[in-house]
């Protein structure tokens, strides 16, 4: 582990006031030129059969990651500081449940403000701890020319309603949060954020895995993994893996993104 437990206690603890904490220079730019070098044919393959799925706004589009290598390495989706702070947010025996990429090209807008879930008791009017979160992080470096994520802090424990009034108001400002390839970001996916128009000629590709309080699902999203994958993993990646469907192998046809309502 790169960090001690009173750091890591740190990051979880910024997390559940700010809604983020970031991870500066904590992956290796090495594996993520590799990750960058396979995403691309499979963003080309994207815009070409589903160009008018752009349901993410204009010019922006998600992608699934196929569960197969590069993208399927448990240096990076097992990461002991990562899930040190996870379990410290959403509890021991959380599960994994998503591996994607969000990436906006020329010609994409900023998008409406949104969470990434809804409350899980709407009628409350008052948030619960986490329950589910994302890690993000990019596969470039982040500027503000090229779109970066914007969000409003601490908006994940405020009703929506009144998150929205206070970032309308200027009492809680909007943060771009700019990242350099390496750069890992931990965040409550409640918390108010958008994503910012890129302007210029290259994709700015994030990275998210999705962990999960251990009860919560959500059909829309889930990890295809192919048997000889499964048989490769580690006993703590088949405990957090254990909910997606295991497949003999991944149809290329088969692309059709399920995750369609992402803003709440």
């Amino acid at each position: 582990m790169r960090y001690n437990k009173a750091e890591i206690e740190a990051f979880a603890h910024e997390t559940l006031t700010e809604g983020v904490c970031i991870l500066r220079d904590h992956l290796p730019r090495q594996l993520l030129s590799k990750w960058h070098e396979a995403f691309l044919p499979l963003l080309r393959s994207h815009i070409d059969n589903e160009g008018e799925l752009q349901n993410r706004g204009p010019g922006r589009f998600y992608v699934t990651l196929p569960f197969i290598a590069p993208f399927a390495d448990e240096v990076v989706f097992t990461d002991p500081d990562v899930l040190g702070i996870v379990e410290k947010l959403v509890g021991a025996d959380f599960t994994m449940v998503q591996l994607a990429t969000d990436t906006p090209l020329l010609g994409s807008e900023f998008q409406a403000l949104h969470r990434d879930a809804p409350p899980l008791f709407p009628e409350m009017k008052l948030e619960s701890p986490p329950f589910q979160l994302a890690v993000n992080f990019p596969l470039v470096d982040v500027t503000i020319e090229n779109g970066p994520f914007e969000v409003a802090m601490g908006t994940h424990m405020m009703a929506k309603d009144r998150a929205l009034e206070a970032i309308e108001t200027g009492e809680v400002a909007l943060v771009p949060l700019l990242m350099q390839a390496g750069d890992l970001m931990i965040r409550d996916v409640r918390g108010i954020h958008r994503g910012t128009p890129n302007r210029t000629n290259e994709p700015r590709p994030m990275c998210v895995i999705g962990y999960s309080r251990k009860w919560l699902f959500r059909p829309e999203v889930s990890i295809r993994i192919p048997m000889h994958t499964w048989a490769s993993l580690s006993p703590i990646s088949k405990q957090m893996l254990r909910f997606n469907p295991r497949v003999e192998s991944l149809d290329p046809n088969d692309g059709h993104e399920l995750y369609q309502a992402f803003a709440y």
